[in-house]
């Protein structure tokens, strides 16, 4: 399994599957903000996100963003409605971050699951900090210029992947 491979993949973060993976142990999901949690191009989540993580924290499950967002207001008024812990500046896919919050939010590795929309740093990321990974597509079109670059070569690497959940199996993950 490569480093840029997820352990799942499902179309949209509310549809990832709570108690399963509280079946197999998991006691803390690490969350992406941008594109994952909230659109690139919103300042609140979904309510079907909104509501997933509620969901999440009544089964017990501890929850964490992890954010490259270099705007800490931003992440941290999202963590606080969302009712998350944060690490902002995490320089995914640097691992450090990531321990950091597992350090947090007090679990190993093989008790959290990082959750995001992006190869290259939030799969990465996970895969070079140990924990398993769930791939979602992204909420919004809107990017960063050189996420977009990074969409491209993404989309290649993803032609054959299937998600859970897809609105259909001629989607790409754009």
């Amino acid at each position: 399994m490569g480093i840029c491979t997820a352990w799942r993949y499902v179309s949209s973060v509310d549809l990832i599957d709570l108690e399963e993976l509280a079946s197999l142990g998991v006691r803390c999901l690490l969350l992406d903000r941008d594109n994952t949690l909230v659109p690139r191009d919103a300042t609140v989540a979904p309510p079907e996100v909104a509501a997933w993580l509620d969901r999440a924290r009544e089964m017990g499950l501890g929850l964490c963003i992890v954010s490259n967002n270099f705007h800490s207001k931003d992440v941290e008024r999202s963590a606080s409605e969302l009712g998350c812990e944060v690490v902002h500046h995490a320089m995914k896919p640097a691992p450090f971050a990531i321990w950091a919050g597992l350090r947090k939010m007090g679990v190993r590795r093989d008790q959290a699951v990082l959750v995001g929309d992006q190869l290259f740093t939030d799969i990465a990321g996970g895969s070079l900090s140990g924990v398993r990974t769930i791939l979602v597509r992204p909420q919004s079109t809107k990017d960063l210029w050189y996420t977009q670059l990074f969409r491209i070569v993404e989309r290649r690497l993803l032609k054959d992947a299937r998600f859970k959940g897809e609105a259909s199996e001629g989607d790409d993950h754009s």
